[in-house]
């Protein structure tokens, strides 16, 4: 088998210990694979992320060592690209979620996520891609490209005939909303006045920002930021990328945003991690963009720049998944210095640089859900930490796993009703006990899950902290 990512990683791994059990075919791919030691902690009952869908069923195929068991099984056939098409195996990756949950909690950090990419890959070679497949990997394009289909997607949710044209033609789930494209999307020219509100002017993104961070207390310059503005912030919440401009403008920082290197008119379609295209195995397609990334960030690097993300999974993504995209020595310095807003400001806390105007936003408590990423990076640290900032604050974090809809996996029609068990688990009650709190959620998917099932309250922390700051 011809390996789509690249493994070198795993190339030490199970040297020498004589009970790896390392199966014949697929190189460092199997070496991955054989890095589970069997202790079944995945299959354990409590408050851990891994393994939504065994926590919610019980079948231990579901679980991360299920899923090593069946995939070891497969690279020790000789026939391994028919072993990997077994039905069995085919449920238990498809039914993977890649909540990266086992990457932080398992004994050995498999990590399933990415395991799951490279099978995807493999049988992408073979089968190609369902036109739903197409949908979901080429939406960041699309959604560029063709403005009209911001507005068929909104008519879906108002025309049940279009829901059942989108269930029998795509396998689309009819009885939820889809997530709305916002009617104009993120713009830069947005920044420019925010800036000039504020009283700070931002570079372009290919250069230098003329205005280093103000100095609050002493000669310390503050850090510059970048902004990276993913896809679902850019086209379907603007108002989050906007927030947090606000909230860094507020904290003196000077602002930019991650624009595409070269400045032509292919090249202008604004930036993406590539995780749309890595869920469904399209591993060239996640190359090309992690490259136009890597080609942006870097020279903001290379000049002293923070680069803030506002998603996690986007930013999770550039941090590790893109790693075994095989890009070299500059994705690694880029992998090495994204944060997440909520990492940034709290980096910021514990340097004593950061001072907000915040005040008081009511009497009322806020729970907090973090995304299973944010989880996997131990990101749901610094959402605390924030949250302290504002005056008489209440505020509790969701004990609860994945949401459910773990990307587009609760949109699907043959997973809706599994993504409803995991929101079901602990999150919906959760909600349904405190009908009147304010609800912070990071994750795009998160807070699609909850308005798909009746919660319109989440929003993003940037969005909480911009609505604090005193007026």
């Amino acid at each position: 088998m011809k390996l789509q990512l690249d493994w070198s990683a795993y190339q030490d791994a199970g040297m020498g210990d004589a009970y790896a059990d390392i199966p014949r075919h697929g190189g460092d791919f199997a070496r991955a694979v054989a890095v589970c030691i069997n202790s079944r902690q995945c299959e354990a009952s409590g408050k851990q992320v891994m393994c939504p869908s065994f926590q919610v069923s019980g079948n231990p195929n579901l679980s991360t060592g299920g899923r090593v068991r069946l995939l070891k099984a497969a690279l020790s056939n000789d026939l391994v690209d028919q072993a990997l098409n077994d039905p069995t195996l085919a449920e238990a990756m498809d039914l993977c979620i890649a909540c990266k949950g086992c990457k932080r909690e398992c004994e050995a950090n498999v990590d399933m996520a990415l395991i799951k990419a490279e099978y995807m890959a493999q049988r992408r070679v073979h089968q190609g891609l369902s036109a739903r497949g197409r949908l979901f990997a080429h939406l960041p394009r699309w959604l560029h490209h063709w403005p009209w289909l911001k507005i068929m997607m909104r008519w879906r949710n108002r025309s049940p005939w279009l829901a059942y044209i989108g269930r029998s033609w795509l396998g689309m789930v009819a009885d939820r909303p889809l997530p709305e494209p916002a009617r104009q999307a993120f713009d830069i020219s947005q920044v420019s006045s925010n800036n000039a509100a504020s009283g700070t002017e931002p570079g372009p993104a290919s250069a230098p920002s003329s205005s280093a961070g103000k100095c609050i207390g002493s000669a310390e310059k503050l850090p510059e930021v970048v902004l990276f503005v993913d896809t679902f912030s850019r086209h379907f919440e603007p108002d989050i990328a906007r927030a947090a401009i606000a909230v860094l403008h507020a904290g003196s920082y000077s602002v930019s945003i991650a624009e595409p290197a070269v400045m032509d008119a292919k090249a202008m379609r604004p930036l993406c991690c590539g995780r749309t295209y890595l869920a469904q195995g399209l591993i060239d397609a996640a190359r090309v963009e992690v490259r136009r990334v890597v080609d942006a960030l870097l020279p903001h690097i290379r000049a002293g720049r923070t680069i803030v993300g506002l998603e996690a999974s986007c930013v999770l993504g550039l941090r590790d998944d893109a790693r075994a995209l095989g890009l070299g020595a500059e994705l690694e310095s880029v992998a090495g210095n994204v944060l997440l807003f909520e990492e940034f400001l709290a980096k910021e806390i514990i340097a004593k640089r950061l001072h907000l105007p915040l005040q008081a936003i009511g009497s009322g408590a806020t729970l907090v859900h973090g995304h299973c990423h944010q989880k996997a990076v131990g990101a749901t640290k610094a959402m605390r930490r924030v949250l302290k900032l504002i005056p008489g604050h209440q505020f509790s974090m969701i004990e609860a796993g994945c949401c459910g809809m773990a990307g587009t996996f609760g949109l699907e029609a043959e997973h809706a009703e599994m993504a409803t068990a995991m929101a079901e688990q602990a999150l919906m009650p959760a909600l349904r006990a405190a009908p009147q709190a304010l609800v912070v959620a990071n994750g795009f998917s998160c807070r699609a899950q909850m308005r798909a099932h009746g919660d319109q309250r989440a929003r993003h922390l940037a969005v909480l902290l911009r609505d604090a700051l005193a007026k």
